[in-house]
């Protein structure tokens, strides 16, 4: 197997791995409740693809300085979570706007994503880290 395809291999086992991860549990008063973790990458990514200056989500990793723009369906492709002593640590990749201030549209990702998952799930989220992996200009050339 070449490099390529062995890259490709290992990538696709991380992703199985972890979209198939063991269900996050909360206790309540009724019984539990479970929550799959791909089930809030799906809440997280379409949370950040709401928020002002972002364009897309992207994947963890650029290839040859291109990030690869993930909408809507796949929103939750740029999102990978932990579960931390009953916790949850987000990871967020995204391409933002070209021309807004960053520092400002990951302020408000994190703090948009945070409450989207608390109130979703009914988990705290200490931390959300946001990785911009590209500047995307969506206006016309002239």
């Amino acid at each position: 197997m070449n490099r390529a395809a062995t890259e490709r291999a290992s990538s696709h086992a991380r992703s199985h791995a972890r979209s198939h991860a063991r269900a996050l549990r909360s206790a309540r008063g009724r019984g539990s409740v479970e929550v799959w973790p791909g089930v809030v990458r799906i809440i997280a990514g379409h949370a950040a693809l709401e928020c002002y200056g972002v364009m897309g989500m992207a994947s963890r990793n650029v290839r040859e300085g291109m990030a690869t723009r993930f909408l809507g369906r796949s929103a939750h492709r740029g999102v990978e979570l932990r579960e931390v002593d009953g916790k949850l640590e987000l990871d967020l990749f995204v391409i933002v706007q070209y021309g807004v201030r960053i520092t400002e549209v990951a302020r408000n990702l994190q703090d948009a994503v945070g409450f989207a998952v608390e109130r979703a799930v009914g988990i705290d989220v200490p931390v959300v880290n946001v990785f911009v992996q590209g500047v995307h200009d969506d206006s016309p050339t002239a």
